[in-house]
C-alpha cells in the first residue's frame, strides 16, 4: 500500500462564514469515513498563528523556511491506499466536503517508515 498526500492551502477555501460549521462537520464525515476504512493515516491543518523556524544540522534555529519556499499552510490529509485512483476518489470527497480543489502527492516508498 502507498501513503497520499492530500492537500489545499488556505486561501483556496473560499467560502461564505457563515457556512464554516457545514464544511468542518462535512470535512469530519470525510475523516471519519477514512478512519472506518481503515485507510486514514494522519489528517490536520497547519496553525497558521505559530510562525515557522528552520533548525540546522547544528542546532541553531532561525526565524522562517527556506529561501524561495512557500510556507505551507492551509490543511493536509494522508492516507494509506492501493492505488492512485483511489487516492483520486479520496480527494474527490475532501474537495467536495472543504468546497476547494485538492492537491494529490504519492509518498515514496521508504522501507524503515
Amino acid at each position: 500500500m502507498t501513503k497520499y498526500l492530500i492537500s489545499f492551502p488556505s486561501e483556496a477555501m473560499v467560502f461564505p462564514a457563515e457556512d464554516f460549521e457545514v464544511v468542518v462537520e462535512a470535512s469530519h464525515a470525510v475523516i471519519d469515513e477514512a478512519k472506518k476504512a481503515g485507510v486514514y493515516v494522519f489528517g490536520g491543518g497547519i496553525d497558521e498563528t505559530v510562525d515557522p523556524v528552520l533548525v540546522a544540522a547544528d542546532g541553531s534555529v532561525t526565524e522562517g523556511s527556506h529561501a524561495g519556499h512557500e510556507v505551507p499552510n492551509g490543511g493536509y490529509l494522508v492516507l494509506e491506499l492501493p492505488s492512485r485512483q483511489e487516492a483520486l476518489d479520496w480527494a474527490a470527497k475532501i474537495a467536495v466536503a472543504c468546497r476547494c480543489s485538492q492537491a494529490v502527492r504519492q509518498f515514496g516508498y521508504d522501507p524503515a517508515s
